[in-house]
């Protein structure tokens, strides 16, 4: 499946919009967890500096502040003045032990930098100020440690969303493209029964899923709708062919009748008319049954590659004439210089042609100028046979495909109104897409075809 179609699909959107969802859950409970685990550990760097500020406040005695200098001191000197400050003041403001002479400072617990205690570097300390003996005391310890469990929290949780973005879109990917495979599958099968392939099914996977119920729905419609086209195309062929020898057989007793009444003029001219008229039947009964034989896609086992360009060039040479006797103009457009390669029946394809031409060359008036144009268009062939005649209304343009349909101002020319219900038929067998358009004026008929490559 190409990747541009995998990020249009349904499932791929939801298995994304899931994902996301569920990324966006674990951020909000990252971040309410880093935010409880930032406060917890705010608070237990406050109970250990309140812990150490009574430890070493037990050490002073009544009118002896010996002991608690030494004990300052000795913290002092086995902790680093980056970890951890100790600070003993007398009224006067001399510092009697530790590692930093104190600013002013409130009572109890509080956050300063190094340069706000005399210390160089930009570590932040939480510290605790109190008065014992009308000496000041100020322990503190720096935040180092806590932003050290902080940031390993922080790249943890970041490593730990990256990883969950990844596997969310990784997983979203993987489970989309096999429903997306399955849809896939849907697509292809209508797509090839729309084409007239009304045997194709959806294959199942036997895992009783919805899409596999689904499929199992659509399979039994396209069960009931073969049969039904399947009757309605016998029925059609059955009447054309029970038809075909009743209507040959009468169209030799006319020519018979016609040819023993040439000493009658006014009889032969009746015998001549219901000559014609019984012409007309064959020949509508002839397209019917070619239709109803195309429809059934058995010609399909005779496509081969075929250049269109070559067939479009054969067809405009041997009409050419034809439409000069008519005062009219057939114009061959450049072709591509390759070869314009598809897989198809050429006899099929030379048919699509010269009936769009003779539609042309019969509808439009004299001075038409009537063109025959070829291009590439990617992996796809654009065919177009185009007038500037009256056209077509849009209105009508839909409904001139259906079989026997014919406009009103088309019903004093010579036709059946199976001539475009055959080039219907033939582009469907080929896949090809048709389209009838304003030529701004006139008409203008596009097919795209798939090229060889892509068939």
């Amino acid at each position: 499946m190409h990747r541009g179609s995998l990020f249009r699909s349904t499932p791929f959107r939801l298995a994304l919009t899931f994902g996301f969802l569920f990324v966006a859950a674990f951020a909000i409970s990252g971040v309410v967890t880093y935010q409880l685990l930032a406060r917890e550990l705010a608070g237990a760097l406050d109970a250990s500096v309140s812990e150490i500020y009574s430890v070493t406040s037990t050490a002073y005695g009544v009118d002896d502040v010996e002991d608690l200098v030494s004990t300052i001191n000795a913290y002092t000197g086995l902790s680093n003045s980056e970890d951890r400050v100790f600070s003993l003041v007398d009224r006067d403001g001399k510092r009697l032990a530790g590692n930093f002479t104190p600013p002013a400072l409130p009572d109890g617990l509080s956050t300063v930098t190094a340069p706000q205690i005399g210390l160089s570097g930009d570590t932040i300390y939480r510290v605790n100020n109190g008065t014992i003996g009308g000496y000041r005391l100020v322990v503190g310890q720096s935040f180092t440690e806590t932003d050290d469990l902080q940031e390993i929290a922080l790249v943890s949780f970041g490593w730990a969303l990256v990883i969950t973005i990844a596997v969310a879109i990784a997983g979203g990917a993987f489970l989309a493209s096999r429903a997306q495979r399955r849809m896939d599958g849907i697509a292809r099968t209508m797509i090839d029964v729309s084409n007239g392939q009304l045997a194709t099914r959806i294959p199942l996977h036997g895992r009783k899923d919805d899409i596999d119920e689904v499929s199992m729905q659509i399979n039994q419609a396209l069960d009931r709708l073969s049969g039904l086209v399947e009757g309605m195309r016998q029925v059609s062929a059955d009447i054309a062919h029970e038809l075909k020898t009743p209507l040959n057989r009468l169209r030799l007793t006319i020519e018979e009748a016609a040819s023993r009444s040439e000493d009658r003029p006014e009889l032969h001219s009746l015998m001549t008319d219901a000559l014609a008229e019984s012409d007309q039947l064959n020949a509508t009964f002839e397209a019917l049954l070619r239709i109803s034989q195309i429809e059934a896609g058995s010609r399909r086992t005779r496509f081969q590659p075929i250049d269109l360009a070559a067939i479009m060039a054969t067809v405009a040479d041997i009409y050419g004439s034809v439409a000069e006797d008519n005062a009219q103009t057939l114009r061959l457009e450049a072709l591509p210089d390759d070869p314009a390669m598809l897989r198809g029946d050429r006899e099929l394809l030379t048919q699509l042609l010269v009936n769009l031409v003779e539609n042309a060359i019969n509808h439009c008036p004299a001075g038409t100028v009537i063109s025959l144009g070829l291009a590439r268009h990617g992996s796809e062939i654009l065919a177009t046979i185009s007038d500037d005649g009256p056209g077509i209304p849009a209105a009508e343009r839909d409904k001139v495909f259906r079989r026997l349909y014919r406009l009103d101002k088309s019903r004093t020319t010579p036709g059946n109104g199976l001539g475009l219900s055959l080039v219907r038929a033939i582009s469907d067998l080929h896949g090809a897409e048709i389209r009838l358009e304003d030529n701004a004026p006139g008409l203008r008929v596009s097919m795209t075809f798939p090229s060889a490559t892509t068939s």
